[in-house]
């Protein structure tokens, strides 16, 4: 990125490339990058995530966070508020399963935000949020 800001890589387990490939360019609209038998690479955002096979890891346990089940082990990205509900239309065009509907969760607190988590064809939990206010990321509530 020409703007100074830092990208991420994250590597995480898939059960199968070609599932995996659909969903992330078909569904979520990510270009591909280098790939070999048992892993390919994805354009998330500008970020790189990397898809490598491994069929036995799986992501099952969740924590309560305000009303919801959380998948404990997840990943995803914070979108302007207009992004994330086209998101949100094109994953329901696709007629993917959401973990946990479209949403506002910390009503009327710091941090209030658009969230919503859907599963990839290996189960790997992926949450897509906004805030109305981009100060308000790491803003913490009074004490």
């Amino acid at each position: 990125m020409s703007d100074g800001r830092c990208r991420f890589h994250l590597a995480f387990p898939v059960r199968d490339i070609e599932s995996t490939r659909t969903f992330y360019v078909d569904v979520l609209g990510c270009r591909t990058g280098r790939e070999a038998e048992r892993w390919i690479d994805f354009d998330f955002h500008g970020h790189q995530i990397s898809a490598h096979v491994a069929a036995d890891e799986t992501a099952a346990a969740t924590n309560p966070v305000d009303g919801d089940r959380v998948p404990v082990r997840h990943f995803g990205l914070i979108l302007d508020w207009d992004t994330w509900e086209r998101l949100a239309e094109r994953l329901r065009r696709h007629a993917a399963t959401f973990l946990i509907e479209p949403r506002v969760r910390f009503e009327g607190q710091a941090g209030e935000q658009g969230t919503f988590f859907v599963s990839d064809p290996s189960g790997n939990a992926l949450e897509f949020k906004a805030f109305r206010r981009d100060g308000a990321v790491f803003e913490r509530d009074a004490s």
